[in-house]
């Protein structure tokens, strides 16, 4: 047996259960966990209104996790609340062999963690979708997050000139600030429909016009955030935790021939997860990047799952295994 985070009831905290160890299948290799983050996804799942579906009951979440195999640190996904089957929040995980990616040397299995594919999106939205260069002026949307505190240090990896950044509480601006961003703009409560003012303390931040957006959050945040692009500026949406609805107007998105590109990581080649898997965790071991994370032991693990979904965590909350 092992233990195991266990959802038994959508909607409800989960609770630490002991489980048989899962038995390895054609092309699924076993995976002994360090270290599996709480993350947006994982919770989302978990209350069954995702555009996955209801989730078959009872099952281990963890959509990623950080763990031992075949004498290798890995970082491996899982498909636990969006396809039958368990996850890594577990003594033991299944993950498909050729899904397991070989961790460097010196890498924080807990930093990485935390990383993961919050990361992963912030890279490959900015780079590949958003086609950052060099040079480039740059305005982070939800700067206190994962995402957006990856954001502003890949950003800056890629060698744009100024990245300024916007959250909505005290401590998500500050997380904004360790991150290296140039400055800081508080967002406004929910419920608020003032675009206009947004844009011009967004403006009032900038060095000119910006190049390229990078938005988590869409609704009001996105619309004051196109306004602040230059001529052929690109707003990159990968997400939506202020709304999904935008009121962008017309007139914003023609005078200055803008794009507007989605992203999601489900888009991604095996090949191309893999490879910002990599870069994600050289640049952590290196000592480049990080986000703001506590490490939980399983134990603590249901009190740390209602923090992660309440927002009382100050950051991803990652459980530890070991």
């Amino acid at each position: 047996m092992m233990r195991a985070l266990q959802i038994d009831e959508c909607g409800r905290p989960p609770a630490v259960a002991a489980r048989p160890e899962p038995v390895p299948g054609p092309g699924l290799e076993p995976v002994r966990v360090v270290a599996a983050p709480i993350t947006p996804l994982d919770l989302l799942c978990a209350t069954g209104t995702s555009y996955f579906g209801t989730p078959a009951l009872p099952y281990v979440p963890g959509v990623q996790g950080v763990g031992s195999a075949g004498g290798r640190l890995v970082w491996f996904p899982t498909a636990a609340g969006m396809a039958p089957g368990d996850g890594s929040m577990a003594e033991l995980a299944l993950a498909r062999a050729e899904d397991l990616v070989e961790l460097p040397e010196g890498a924080d299995p807990y930093a990485v963690a935390a990383l993961g594919l919050s990361a992963v999106a912030a890279y490959l939205a900015l780079t590949w979708r958003g086609e950052l260069a060099a040079g480039e002026q740059v305005l982070v949307l939800g700067g206190g997050g994962a995402v957006g505190q990856a954001a502003i240090q890949l950003a800056r990896l890629a060698g744009a000139r100024r990245v300024v950044a916007a959250a909505r509480s005290a401590a998500g601006l500050e997380r904004a600030r360790q991150a290296g961003a140039d400055a800081v703009v508080p967002l406004p409560p929910a419920g608020s429909d003032d675009v206009a003012g947004l844009a011009r303390r967004f403006a009032d931040a900038c060095d000119g016009p910006v190049d390229l957006v990078l938005d988590p959050l869409y609704g009001v945040p996105a619309a004051a955030g196109a306004r602040t692009l230059g001529q052929g500026g690109r707003l990159v949406n990968l997400g939506s935790a202020a709304a999904e609805t935008c009121p962008l107007d017309s007139a914003t998105l023609r005078s200055r021939s803008l794009r507007i590109l989605g992203y999601t990581n489900n888009e991604l080649s095996r090949e191309q997860r893999a490879a910002a898997v990599t870069y994600v965790a050289e640049q952590s071991a290196a000592g480049r990047l990080a986000v703001t994370h506590e490490v939980v032991p399983l134990e603590r693990a249901a009190q740390a799952w209602e923090q992660q979904s309440s927002g009382a965590a100050d950051g991803r909350i990652v459980l530890a295994f070991d």
